[in-house]
């Protein structure tokens, strides 16, 4: 008689889960330093200026704007959605101080209506996404135009000068070499990436990206997220604007020209996937000093400003064609 052994069954190997240094590598963040790193040693060999502490010093101030309104625009992206009127939105945040101050209001009023004028910006955009149920694109191209129109209204062509220096020190001082508009971008950042990364309602904006309408069934408000999100890029609009006036000193009638190009830019090219549900803080601000870097590059070789939303244009396209092919390798796989 003849006995069947049957060979013990085979226990797959418990696998451990990536740790956080392992999911950093693998990540775009990872990437981004390493080209970044590049870049800036080729360009630390080939221009002397490029790596003294002031040309360094004005990357960051530069860009300081850019993260800011970032820090919100990454928000909108990963809910799947967009807004191309932030530029005309910091405009009228920043014509509106200007006036305040050149009127002998307090620091304060200024900066609260500043704030004020941001949020009330965003919250429009918001409340006609969300409730109007109208394409992101549509609104924001709408309000960038009628943003654009209110603050040509307000300065009646005419620039604002002579403004008090109270603000000077938020736009050009530093501390430790660092700007501190570079400092506060930085901290809005840890708060917003603290927020995505740990809080329940940070979580939702990513669910909203991926599926809205599961999210919605899943118990998400999804009305309530996106005006939400809308909401404080508007705010944070507000707050690169006061940055804006102390550097400058005076606001211009084509002030936030082209800005919305710079944020869009920084965020995708930090990896926040411009189909939403994806994407990073901290990828933001490595495609802001990204941005930065190509712009002052572009100034260091003589190349014309003309030229620079060109390049910015290019990257756009490069960085969401990477993104929209790694999606369809992932439904593919």
């Amino acid at each position: 008689m003849t006995t069947l052994h049957t060979p013990p069954p085979v226990i797959a190997p418990e696998r451990r889960p990536p740790t956080a240094l392992s999911r950093f590598l693998r990540g775009n963040e990872a990437g981004l330093i390493a080209v970044l790193a590049a870049l800036w040693i080729v360009l630390g060999i080939t221009s002397d200026p490029f790596l003294t502490h002031h040309n360094v010093a004005n990357i960051l101030l530069d860009i300081s704007q850019i993260g800011i309104v970032g820090v919100g625009m990454t928000m909108v992206i990963i809910t799947s959605g967009i807004d191309v009127s932030v530029g005309s939105a910091l405009a009228v945040c920043a014509v509106l101080t200007g006036q305040s101050m050149s009127a002998g209001n307090p620091t304060v009023v200024s900066v609260l209506i500043s704030v004020a004028a941001g949020l009330a910006a965003g919250l429009v955009n918001g409340l006609l996404i969300a409730y109007g149920r109208i394409h992101p694109i549509i609104v924001t191209f709408g309000t960038l135009n009628l943003f654009r129109f209110i603050s040509y209204q307000l300065t009646g062509g005419e620039w604002i000068t002579g403004l008090p220096s109270s603000l000077h020190g938020l736009g050009v001082g530093s501390l430790l070499g660092i700007p501190y508009a570079w400092l506060l971008t930085m901290a809005l950042a840890a708060l917003a990436g603290l927020y995505l990364r740990y809080r329940p309602t940070g979580r939702h904006l990513y669910a909203l990206g991926n599926n809205a309408e599961t999210a919605r069934l899943s118990g998400v408000r999804t009305t309530r997220r996106q005006v939400a999100v809308y909401t404080l890029t508007g705010l944070l609009a507000g707050v690169a604007a006061l940055v804006f006036i102390g550097r400058n000193g005076g606001v211009q009638t084509n002030v936030g020209n082209g800005f919305e190009l710079q944020v869009i830019a920084a965020v995708v090219l930090g990896g926040t996937s411009i189909l939403g549900g994806k994407g990073t803080v901290l990828g933001t601000l490595l495609g802001a000093l990204l941005v930065g870097t190509v712009r002052n590059a572009l100034i260091i070789v003589g190349v014309p400003a003309l030229l620079e939303g060109l390049f910015l244009g290019l990257l756009i396209i490069v960085a969401v064609g990477v993104d929209v092919l790694r999606q369809r390798r992932r439904a593919t796989a």
